[in-house]
């Protein structure tokens, strides 16, 4: 078993005081967005053995598990984070196993650089992902009903916004999304900002329902991903609640605190709510253009005190455990990869005391035992 020592992303969309006191130490006055626990290159965690992905790497049918190679490779198939918005984060989507193969195998063929601000597919995976909130989070998640947001886009009584509002209630689902989104991403773009302008200011005015686009729009002024936020769910998670973001679902993070865990892929084409480049027709072809409710998650419960935030994946399996004062130890051992990760009291695992937002690395088959009181994320992956 290996303690982790984790990389804090500083984005701009962090929140500066949400992860530090989690962990209990001082703001630096910058934004602390992302803590990462796992072997992703991009900030692998730390060990007293190297990096994880050395370690992985020096042997990983020993580290992985032979069952889990044999299904995924040579490689930790997902990444664990902490993440802590404090304004939102940007408009988006992921593509499905097949979109990620064929977008990097072409732009691979057309030369662009991995690095390039312009490109799309950074790998060849997808980018399932769950987020659990750990406080109060909000977010958006999926297409609202189009009759629904017909009657949100109607109250505002914006001019521009009318043949939106027609649209939405004419045609049928699929094509009312589609071309509603497309013409709100390929507007001209200074028309669209007054469109903003006056959508944002009669958001501020309602309320209501209203009030999270206007939050959005003072973030992102004149921004056409502020309307396109219009079309989608609003949610509010409360803590132990989660979202399953499956390819192709628009969704963004707007602010809070939570667990997230993905496969391991940096694959992501944007909506909008960003400086980043927008793909259009890629982020088309790449949406789902259906309705339905936000699918708040809530854990099931086992015999063994365990709660599971069920999900269609193999790559990841996320769940917890509430340890009260007094309870017995739970034996938590795996043939798999296991990351565990304490986010209240303290829990000890094997022989590590494990504080809030501290977090170990168990090889596949070790002998895992965790007592204490305290709340424990353990991510996986479901073989």
């Amino acid at each position: 078993m290996d303690r982790l020592d984790n990389t804090v992303r500083p984005y701009a969309w962090g929140s500066p005081t949400a992860i530090p006191q989690l962990l209990g130490v001082e703001p630096t006055g910058e934004p602390q967005a992302e803590m990462w626990m796992g072997a992703h290159p991009g900030a692998p965690s730390r060990t007293g053995r190297g990096t994880l992905a050395e370690v992985l790497d020096a042997d990983p049918a020993r580290e992985l598990g032979p069952e889990a190679v044999a299904r995924f490779g040579p490689r930790l198939p997902f990444l664990l984070k902490l993440l802590a918005a404090g304004s939102p984060l940007s408009l988006q989507v992921h593509p499905d196993l097949a979109q990620a193969k064929e977008g990097y195998a072409d732009e691979e063929r057309r030369g662009i650089p991995v690095d390039a601000p312009h490109r799309n597919y950074k790998d060849a995976n997808h980018k399932p992902e769950l987020i659990c909130a750990l406080t109060e989070f909000d977010g958006l998640c999926g297409f609202r009903d189009p009759h629904r947001t017909a009657d949100l886009l109607d109250a505002l009584d914006v001019a521009s916004l009318k043949p939106y509002v027609d649209l939405l209630r004419a045609r049928p689902e699929e094509a009312a999304l589609r071309e509603v989104l497309t013409a709100v991403l390929t507007a001209d773009r200074d028309e669209m900002a007054r469109t903003v302008a006056e959508a944002s200011a009669a958001c501020e005015r309602l309320g209501g329902d209203h009030t999270p686009y206007a939050e959005i729009a003072r973030h992102y002024p004149g921004d056409p991903g502020v309307i396109a936020a219009m079309l989608l769910n609003h949610v509010r998670l409360q803590p132990g609640e989660a979202l399953f973001l499956g390819a192709g679902i628009p969704h963004a993070y707007l602010t809070g605190l939570g667990v997230e865990i993905m496969a391991n892929s940096d694959n992501v084409l944007r909506c909008g709510l960003t400086p980043k480049h927008v793909d259009v027709p890629e982020l088309l072809r790449v949406v789902r253009f259906e309705s339905g409710d936000a699918g708040v998650l809530h854990p099931e419960a086992g015999p063994d005190g365990e709660e599971v935030y069920a999900t269609p994946i193999d790559e990841f399996r996320l769940s917890r455990y509430v340890l009260p004062e007094g309870a017995a130890a739970h034996d938590l051992t795996l043939a798999t990869p296991q990351i565990l990760l304490c986010t209240a009291g303290t829990v000890r695992a094997g022989d590590l005391d494990l504080a809030p937002g501290r977090s170990v690395f168990v090889p596949a088959g070790e002998k895992t035992e965790v007592s204490g009181t305290g709340t424990l994320f353990r991510a996986t992956v479901r073989l």
